[in-house]
């Protein structure tokens, strides 16, 4: 992630924390997620008096003055730092007080309009790091399925290559046993020729007469 990132080019203003995300493979690049902290103090300590009071009627009014505050961090945020392809096609405004976010978790048409009109999704401190663990999980999963297409990719070479080298083995084979063959026949044709050579030796040598000696 980078802090106080300038996340798209050519475009003033500079978001809280832009999280890195996998981008374009072939060109190495990557997108960012923005998130931005809002925290309209004044309409939301007004709201809490409101609620202490209980006053109905304030509470209301407090509870649209906020909504009014909230949507206008949203479209500055939308503005400033949505854009893809440098950015994801959402960001998420973080509201840094439990009791804020649990506020506009509350209304649901908010949370609604927030997404469909400003594309910002609301995070408060308990769901933050949640969210981003998630997100992590994802690419991480996503980076496995990718990686095992590799792998069976790869796999997929090996077994052609093996069945290459099982083909040439066969042939190695069959020229060691033709090679064997014919030592074979060489050593009965020898063994065949020692048999005749031995009856050679074994004939009896016949006697000279001493006259034709002398």
């Amino acid at each position: 992630y980078d802090l106080n990132a300038n996340v798209v080019p050519g475009r003033e203003g500079r978001v809280e924390v832009a999280i890195k995300l996998p981008g374009n493979k072939e060109e190495r690049t990557h997108l960012y997620l923005p998130i931005d902290s809002k925290f309209p103090m004044d309409k939301y300590q007004v709201l809490a008096d409101a609620y202490d009071e209980g006053c109905a009627i304030e509470i209301a009014r407090c509870g649209k003055e906020l909504q009014r505050a909230i949507l206008t961090a949203a479209k500055d945020i939308r503005t400033k730092y949505v854009a893809p392809p440098y950015t994801t096609d959402f960001a998420i405004m973080f509201l840094p007080v439990e009791g804020l976010y649990a506020e506009i978790s509350r209304q649901g048409d908010l949370l609604h309009t927030l997404r469909a009109d400003y594309q910002i999704l609301v995070a408060g401190p308990s769901n933050l790091s949640a969210f981003l663990s998630s997100l992590q999980m994802g690419f991480r999963t996503l980076a496995i399925e990718k990686r095992s297409s590799e792998v069976w990719t790869i796999l997929g070479t090996i077994k052609t290559e093996f069945g290459k080298f099982g083909t040439a083995l066969e042939k190695v084979q069959k020229k060691l046993s033709e090679a064997n063959s014919a030592i074979d026949q060489a050593g009965v044709r020898r063994r065949v020729l020692e048999r005749k050579l031995n009856k050679v030796e074994e004939l009896p040598v016949p006697a000279l007469p001493l006259k034709s000696v002398l």
